[in-house]
């Protein structure tokens, strides 16, 4: 964890996190305090589920069954085991662990919901919630169990679990230990749920919203990375940068493209291997699509990247539990726990993605092929047929781009009834969330073999001389332990080193230390 001198602290109040804040708690280890305010509305709300448990009315959630078994009054006396039960039977995820970040994202997004104090949860449930992040312990969750509607159910059980001092979970430092150790180690007495505690704790969005959140930093600054990528293309395939003209883009006024073209001309301004070819013997008249068409379609991942995050502004600042306590006291059922919203703009950026990244995989391509690369050698190797250059990297992004496209077949259109047909429509925005991820690794992955490739074709355009932005950044390839061309070599390191440098933002900000903030 963060040292506790420079550690930062996220205050949650009544009101919603940022996503910058979500991801600090998440990636950065921020510790957690929840506000004075968000605290006080906790107790109103909570003083309302309290009288209503002592009405001879049954109140879903407070004084029933759950689900199918929502018409079983439970009486006073059995009211906690109702609320223990609740969350140990749903506690029933399997598979492999999910990662750290993810579930305390969820935590985050789960907290943010108690502090609006529209869940009747006792001030003392929220605060060991908090302690539980803040001290990072953060509770084993698994890959499935959750349909995406009443919430991420098993995963947020799970959590809701470890708050009992119950179930598994992983300390500061990652071991693995049962929740009722890590919990007395670190101070933090475990809850003993009352009336609509175990409710209130697992009847949210918050995975879908957290992971959405988290690969929407990512993409971010993955665009730009792919912008990157294609500049260093279109200057060592000799293309040309005229397309990318303003006065052009703004023909089709897209904000995205804008951005993404604007990006295009600052990369390239200056380029020495541009200025060789824009007069004289080159014959050729517009370039390939990939190259040509880059600001279109990295514009349009970026337009519906800023459209998921408008859906994912608004999710955050809901409070999303069934039922909910109302500002004016009363408590009503409802179906806001429903993941259609979130779930839908999730295999929308899985689509974007998968498009970018094919783009950029035939760009690639194009620097390989001798018919089409402008005089580069085969495969860019050093002795063509003894060496086979980067003839496989360019395979290892194909079939990333392949798998990248059956990830974009949208989860949110299935549904499988649950709960006795109570549940007979759900969201799957958790399974939308999950294959988001290994979508957005993917996306890293092939920018960074395009990058890796146009590096070694800018230094075979030697005497020419690139532009300032892309030189440097083929020089961060270089200071990353990336040789320039030479005979065949041990491949897979060298994709993981520029893979790294994408991930960490290192080749964003050796273009920038050229061209300032790019867009």
């Amino acid at each position: 964890m963060t040292s506790t001198t420079t550690r930062t602290t996220v205050e949650v109040g009544s009101g919603p996190v940022s996503p910058a804040d979500l991801v600090a708690v998440a990636r950065d280890d921020a510790g957690v305090r929840l506000s004075a305010e968000a605290l006080d509305g906790i107790a109103r709300s909570r003083a309302v589920i309290e009288a209503l448990a002592a009405d001879t009315v049954p109140h879903y959630g407070v004084s029933t069954g759950f689900g199918a078994l929502a018409t079983v009054h439970i009486p006073a006396a059995r009211r906690a085991q109702l609320q223990a039960s609740l969350v140990r039977s749903h506690a029933a995820g399997s598979g492999a662990e999910v990662e750290r970040e993810v579930v305390r994202a969820l935590m985050l997004l789960r907290l943010s919901t108690l502090a609006t104090g529209r869940t009747g949860v006792r001030p003392v449930v929220a605060e060991t919630y908090a302690a539980l992040l803040d001290a990072g312990i953060t509770p084993v969750v698994h890959e499935y169990g959750s349909l995406g509607c009443s919430g991420d159910l098993a995963p947020l059980a799970h959590c809701a679990l470890a708050l009992m001092g119950e179930g598994t979970v992983r300390d500061a430092v990652g071991d693995l230990r049962p929740a009722a150790e890590a919990l007395a180690e670190a101070g933090i007495a475990p809850i003993a749920l009352a009336e609509k505690e175990g409710l209130a704790l697992i009847n949210g969005t918050d995975g879908m919203l957290g992971m959405l959140l988290l690969a929407a930093h990512d993409l971010r600054e993955l665009l730009v990375a792919a912008d990157i990528a294609a500049a260093m293309s279109v200057e060592a395939l000799l293309g040309t940068d005229a397309v990318f003209a303003a006065d052009l883009q703004a023909l089709r006024p897209h904000p995205g493209q804008a951005a993404a073209a604007a990006n295009l001309r600052t990369l390239l301004a200056g380029s020495g291997v541009m200025a060789s070819h824009r007069t004289g013997e080159c014959t050729r008249v517009q370039d390939a699509y990939s190259l040509r068409c880059s600001p279109q379609v990295h514009g349009a991942a970026r337009d519906t990247l800023a459209h998921a995050e408008l859906v994912a502004s608004r999710e955050l600042a809901a409070a999303v539990d069934n039922p909910v306590v109302t500002t004016d006291g009363r408590v009503e059922s409802n179906g806001n726990f429903h993941g259609a919203p979130v779930a839908y703009v999730l295999d929308f950026l899985a689509i974007a993605a998968a498009d970018v990244a094919s783009m950029s995989e035939r760009r690639t391509d194009r620097h390989l092929d001798v018919n089409r690369n402008h005089g580069l050698t085969p495969f860019l190797a050093d002795d063509p047929g003894v060496d086979s250059g980067h003839m496989i990297a360019q395979y290892t992004a194909a079939g990333i781009v392949s798998e990248m496209k059956r990830l974009a077949v949208p989860a949110s259109v299935d549904s499988i009834p649950s709960s006795a047909m109570q549940e007979d429509h759900v969201s799957m925005g958790w399974a939308a969330a999950r294959k988001l991820r290994r979508s957005v690794d993917g996306l890293t992955r092939v920018v960074a073999v395009e990058l890796l490739t146009a590096a070694r074709s800018l230094d075979l355009r030697a005497p020419l001389s690139p532009a300032a932005a892309t030189g440097a950044v083929r020089d961060a390839i270089r200071a990353a332990g990336v040789p320039g061309p030479g005979p065949d070599r041990y491949l897979a390191p060298e994709i993981e080193a520029v893979v790294e440098l994408v991930r960490s933002g290192a080749i964003r900000t050796a273009a920038e230390s050229v061209t300032g903030p790019l867009a």
